[in-house]
């Protein structure tokens, strides 16, 4: 079995001291990488691992080699906080793909089943970490003067928990909000700033759909190119080059396209989604002072 196989490797590479106590284990991204398996193939094989007790989940650190202490207690320190930050962890370096009940508890160290103790089950942990995520900003007693100023800020805030947890804008579609209070922190927020415009409810609504959704819709991109660079293991620029070949049929006839991308490269460039984000906030803050004179 291919998860053995890989377990197998860094069991040695532990034991002959390469990766020594403290040592980051290669993430699940990595491994899958590395060795062309599934994501769920090797965090199989970090489970195994974490059963052993030969690794252990460090917070913000990923996998780590376990010291040589291995006796365990850890489940006697075992709280919902400790199981929601363990999740976020897991999900921030490979993913919500590779998070799983019992992915946790190894993690951990703990029994499979001690988890439920505190979690009903995934999709609730799933909540939780959300929840979490989105109470790490927030926003100061006193607002900046004007509306835009305000939306700019909000914009921001999200943007930058969204870039700390790529996972975070893959959870629901904007027409299923998600029913969490730290969300609703971020809601009043941007609400109270649009409503300066002077508009009525249902407009007001929109406004904030749209200000919230265009906000998601370029953090998505964030999630899914981890997971792009975790399957083909290639950067984005390696992809791009790999594909310019095969692009005659899509610029064919169209001169536009095929100019924009002649002098591209020749001046060289990198599609940056922080920049784009700030240049689509001024160009949506731009569009509200427009239509409604402010």
């Amino acid at each position: 079995m291919k998860y053995v196989v890989i377990a197998d490797e860094l069991r040695d590479r532990i034991t002959r001291g390469e990766l020594p106590p403290g040592a980051r284990v290669p993430s699940t991204r990595r491994l899958a990488a590395d060795h062309g398996v599934a994501m769920a193939t090797a965090a199989k094989a970090l489970a195994l691992l974490s059963q052993e007790g030969l690794v252990r989940a460090e917070p913000r650190s990923g996998t780590v080699v376990a010291g040589r202490d291995r006796r365990g207690g850890h489940q006697r320190g075992l709280t919902r906080d400790r199981i929601v930050r363990t999740a976020i962890d897991i999900a921030d370096a490979e993913g919500l793909t590779a998070l799983s009940m019992r992915g946790i508890a190894a993690r951990l160290g703990v029994a499979a089943m001690a988890p439920y103790r505190y979690v009903s089950g995934r999709d609730e942990l799933v909540m939780l970490m959300a929840d979490a995520a989105y109470g790490e900003r927030g926003y100061p007693t006193n607002p900046p003067r004007g509306w835009r100023e305000r939306l700019t800020l909000g914009g921001r805030t999200l943007w930058s928990l969204y870039r700390r947890h790529p996972w975070l804008a893959q959870l629901a579609p904007i027409t299923r909000p998600l029913p969490l209070r730290n969300l609703g922190l971020h809601g009043e927020w941007a609400l109270a700033a649009l409503s300066e415009l002077g508009v009525d409810a249902a407009t007001l609504c929109d406004l904030h759909v749209l200000f919230f959704s265009y906000i998601q819709g370029i953090a998505i991109h964030l999630e899914r190119e981890q997971h792009a660079l975790a399957s083909s293991g290639l950067s984005e620029g390696e992809w791009m080059d790999r594909q310019l070949p095969s692009m005659g049929p899509m610029i064919s006839g169209r001169p536009v396209f095929t100019k924009m991308l002649r002098e591209l490269g020749e001046t060289g460039y990198d599609l940056v989604l922080d920049d784009i984000f700030e240049s689509g906030m001024r160009a949506l803050l731009d569009g509200l002072a427009l239509r409604f004179g402010r």
